[in-house]
């Protein structure tokens, strides 16, 4: 019998992409999601890749009843992996309440509800925001969590205390906190990839739908930072290669392999690229001309930084793959196949 996986925000970027190598991988998949920033037709580009449509629950998170009957329905929920949050920075400064409710009272309930109904692990979606400014390139798990630059950031901050206070208080069961850094790139099937809702907030659908010619041009925030460039600094990594690093977590908490009640990984690949690296990489990749302009910095973001996944390498197992070149010419597929419907 496939054991049965809830993935919450699991019709979104990183969470639709993690549900194709859950199913790949023989699990049973029930997806819970508000399509408040996703769309439930995500489904058919995971059944087309997979050859199995997983269920949709359409429910807020932040709401106990509507998830207690999802519990209650399936009844035999082994694990849960959390995506469901805003994910925005720049949204977050601007609506930090609406951050503060969506990301820290859906993780209270998914985290009550596990313990309830006895499941045996969670996942849980974190950031590379935890580590702020890191005052030591590149970022290692043991780095001193600074103070968030943005509510989103501290969202994160804050759930990771949630669950290791709420594990140290008697969870019976383990957690797997995994910090992303910048998750690009789409399914090598543009089946599926990442479908922002309105304006992109993420850099490479902006980019993307700036060659398509959906937008008129592309901004880069900021080109004085202490960075070789001038432009900020982040760690890429494919979305593929992101989501398989969640079923090896989750085989590791239902087989009982995890050395703590909490552990916790950084996902990245080890490389810093600036902004304007992306957009020449992408330019040669395609072969299309990118319209952008410099303008002033964008509140919350950090100068640079960039993973030592070495933890993650060397203990779950996993390492990033994708080249930036994969990574970027997936990005493109995707947003051709858009552009074509």
């Amino acid at each position: 019998m496939k054991e049965l996986v809830l993935v919450t925000g699991g019709t979104g970027y990183i969470g639709s992409h993690t549900v194709v190598e859950l199913i790949e991988s023989g699990y049973e998949v029930v997806i819970v999601d508000n399509l408040s920033n996703s769309e439930a037709s995500v489904l058919d580009g995971i059944e087309r890749i997979t050859g199995t449509r997983p269920a949709l629950e359409i429910c807020d998170c932040t709401d106990f009843n509507q998830m207690h009957a999802v519990f209650e329905k399936y009844g035999s929920i082994r694990a849960a992996i959390h995506f469901a949050a805003s994910k925005a920075v720049g949204e977050s400064v601007e609506k930090p309440l609406m951050y503060y409710r969506n990301n820290l009272v859906s993780l209270i309930n998914i985290l009550e509800l596990l313990k309830e109904f006895k499941s045996k692990g969670f996942v849980f979606s974190s950031s590379c925001t935890v580590y702020g400014q890191p005052e030591v390139l590149p970022v290692t798990e043991t780095a001193a969590i600074q103070p968030a630059m943005s509510p989103y950031g501290n969202t994160k901050q804050i759930g990771e205390e949630i669950i290791r206070d709420a594990t140290h208080a008697g969870l019976p069961y383990a957690s797997i906190i995994l910090r992303y850094f910048n998750p690009i790139g789409a399914h090598p099937s543009a089946e599926i990839g990442e479908l922002p809702l309105g304006v992109p907030q993420n850099l490479v659908p902006f980019v993307t739908q700036t060659a398509a010619g959906i937008r008129e041009q592309l901004s880069v925030f900021g080109d004085d930072y202490n960075t070789p460039d001038g432009s900020c600094i982040r760690d890429y990594i494919h979305v593929v290669d992101l989501a398989k690093a969640h079923v090896i977590a989750m085989q590791r908490l239902l087989e009982n392999k995890s050395a703590e009640a909490v552990e916790t990984f950084n996902l990245g690949t080890g490389n810093g690229l600036s902004v304007l690296d992306i957009l020449k990489t992408f330019e040669k990749v395609t072969g299309k001309k990118l319209n952008y302009k410099i303008v002033g910095r964008r509140a919350g973001d950090i100068e640079q930084v960039w993973a030592d996944p070495t933890i993650a390498n060397d203990v779950l197992g996993w390492k990033a793959t994708s080249t930036v070149e994969e990574t970027l010419a997936s990005a493109w597929k995707w947003q051709q196949k858009l552009s074509a419907k």
